[in-house]
């Protein structure tokens, strides 16, 4: 058959629709995962703006800057979600982020807090949690885990995870000067430091220490989902550590206004709404609905560093760490 060239002339152009690239989110491995927040928020998001969301996990916050730094202005990601308050110095210095144009009036946090490139979205804590049917005798501060008490416990490395930089930041707020000798006697402690905080949960869920690092607000999980409170945060004397977590948008994104809206997302109440019982830390929002299982947990008192004074210090603080545990 003959074909009709003019006929074929006259069809409109048919052409697959374009799609556009989806908003790339870094974030740590456990926000990710199908009982973390992510999900609950990707999907909250994605309803709000008609838009696609990936969130692509590594192991922990700190992993998260050691990527952007290697990356930079060429990071596939648009936003970096994960990095706490003690790295927004850091993080700043490598001049890739934009400012957020969100107004964080109002936000319920252990500090005043005005940045315009970081969004907090939660916070918590540190705290050594322990299951009571097992330890008998809990330490009541810091200083008796150290010297005075024989308990093992599980912790994360500090120079990529978040809580095990959070636990780095405590002893050097409580000891001082004495930290490399505090680091030296806790030795006798440590059953293994791992990458993240996901694989240091479950060593201890397994059984393979006595207590290991995580938040104040941990036991609410097991009380929320599993009805026990078994485990058990040790409240010490000399106060907690406290972890912002934060969000940024990169500056180097083509979805800037997309980023954005996203941003401000995250401290909406729908989004904070998800965080309480996914993420268990407390939220940012006053408003926000949280599981009943909070009000059984404790706000200590707060600990913390400029994060000037972190960014100044956290290299030979490492040294500091690295040299004590290696012995």
């Amino acid at each position: 058959m003959k074909l009709n060239t003019r006929f074929l002339a006259a069809l409109p152009l048919l052409t697959a629709p374009v799609l556009a690239d989806p908003l790339t989110i870094y974030t740590y491995e456990s926000f990710n995962t199908e009982w973390g927040p992510g999900p609950q928020i990707e999907a909250g998001f994605e309803a709000e703006c008609g838009c696609d969301v990936e969130f692509i996990g590594l192991e922990d916050g700190v992993a998260l800057l050691n990527r952007l730094r290697l990356e930079g202005s060429n990071s596939d990601a648009d936003i970096i979600l994960g990095l706490d308050d003690a790295l927004i110095s850091e993080t700043r210095e490598l001049g890739v982020l934009a400012e957020h144009g969100v107004d964080l009036s109002g936000l319920d946090l252990p500090y005043e807090w005005h940045d315009d490139a970081f969004v907090p979205y939660d916070y918590g804590h540190f705290a050594f949690v322990y299951d009571q049917t097992k330890v008998a005798q809990v330490p009541s501060s810091l200083e008796e885990l150290v010297y005075d008490s024989d308990v093992s416990i599980i912790y994360q490395d500090p120079r990529v995870s978040t809580p095990g930089q959070g636990l780095m930041l405590w002893m050097k707020s409580v000891f001082g000067d004495d930290a490399a000798d505090a680091w030296q006697a806790l030795q006798h402690n440590v059953v293994t430091v791992t990458p993240g905080w996901s694989e240091a949960y479950a060593l201890f869920q397994e059984g393979e220490s006595d207590m290991v690092l995580s938040y104040t607000t941990s036991p609410a999980y097991h009380i929320t989902a599993e009805d026990t409170d078994r485990y058990q945060a040790a409240i010490f004397a000399e106060g907690h550590y406290a972890q912002i977590e934060v969000a940024a948008a990169l500056a180097s994104s083509d979805q800037l206004d997309l980023a954005r809206d996203f941003l401000a997302y995250l401290i909406s109440k729908p989004a904070q709404d998800v965080l309480p019982g996914t993420n268990w830390m407390w939220p940012v929002l006053d408003s926000a609905d949280a599981p009943a299982s909070f009000e059984q947990m404790v706000k200590p008192q707060t600990l913390m560093f400029d994060s000037a004074e972190v960014a100044d210090n956290r290299r030979a603080w490492l040294r500091e760490w690295r040299n004590a545990a290696s012995q």
